[in-house]
């Protein structure tokens, strides 16, 4: 499965230039976008560029991931081997996008739609913005059609929660909603899953997932969210239109509250509805239990 990149930026300028700036002075970043864009094939596989670069299969799955995760290339497989496939817009202004990257004083100068590239990075969580200019609904796994087994299991307070690995916890999600895709998870990454397959009131809707597994013990606070606990923050980067994080013990209020914040900031930018939610302990359960057959592991 691929999911197109180039549509979720519309302006042709702000699209060259966010991708100059994910490549940036990084010389892996900037050796596998060219090795993807080289040529008439459209998809390459991981050994394949390895190959052809000279560099180490890690730093290609590092730089590659990166690229995937910024929408910039995508990601598909060759053989049951792990493949990238190279966006038409950005192969067709791959001569521009890489020139720019080499030089900040260039992008600080090239004509976009706005003077500036907002993102998510530029805003203050605390922002408050009038509601009538954002929509943001907060739901649980019930509320989501993908899940509709869910409705036969109730909620217990009695039941120890299960500390499942977060590969485990994935792979029976992507079963539950068919996603095929191949996600790799490293420390830099947007989102442990990113989907088009979600249904949430009868319409297919783009979602991307944080999970937190059994490595991480006791409440899980923002703190725990990644390395700079800016896991959030980069979550909503994802173009997508529904959020989530998933834990398998108790997920703290602040979290809720950080997810607000950003959803609100999502939806004042993009203009359109935005879903975010929590999966803990007890839902996790739940999960398992509605689809027994996707989770031989636990």
């Amino acid at each position: 499965m691929t999911i197109e990149t180039s549509d979720v930026r519309s302006n042709p300028n702000d699209q060259i230039l966010f991708a100059a700036e994910k490549i940036g002075n990084s010389r892996l970043r900037k050796e596998v976008f060219k090795e993807i864009h080289r040529g008439k094939r459209k998809i390459k596989s991981v050994s394949e560029i390895v190959e052809k670069t000279r560099l180490e299969r890690m730093q290609v799955l590092k730089a590659g991931n990166y690229l995937y995760n910024n929408r910039i290339i995508k990601k598909t497989k060759i053989n049951d081997e792990l493949a990238y496939e190279r966006d038409d817009f950005y192969f067709q202004n791959k001569k521009k996008i890489l020139k720019l990257s080499e030089d900040a004083e260039q992008r600080e100068k090239f004509p976009t739609k706005r003077t500036r590239t907002t993102s998510l990075d530029d805003i203050t969580i605390n922002v408050k913005l009038p509601k009538k200019l954002t929509k943001v609904e907060k739901i649980t796994i019930d509320d989501i059609d993908s899940f509709s087994k869910i409705k036969e299991i109730e909620l217990s307070t009695n039941e120890k929660d299960t500390p499942i690995l977060e590969e485990d916890f994935q792979q029976g999600l992507q079963k539950i909603i068919n996603e095929e895709g191949v996600f790799t998870d490293w420390g830099g990454e947007i989102d442990d899953l990113y989907t088009n397959r979600i249904i949430i009131n009868g319409k297919r809707v783009h979602a991307a997932f944080g999970l937190k597994g059994r490595g991480k013990r006791g409440k899980l606070t923002p703190k725990n969210m990644g390395t700079q606990g800016d896991q959030i923050q980069r979550l909503f980067r994802a173009p997508a239109d529904a959020f989530f994080v998933q834990y398998w013990s108790q997920i703290d209020e602040s979290i809720i509250e950080q997810m607000h914040a950003f959803a609100v900031a999502k939806s004042a930018l993009e203009d359109k509805t935005i879903y975010y939610g929590i999966i803990d302990g007890q839902d996790t359960n739940r999960i398992i239990k509605a689809y027994p057959e996707f989770f031989d592991s636990v």
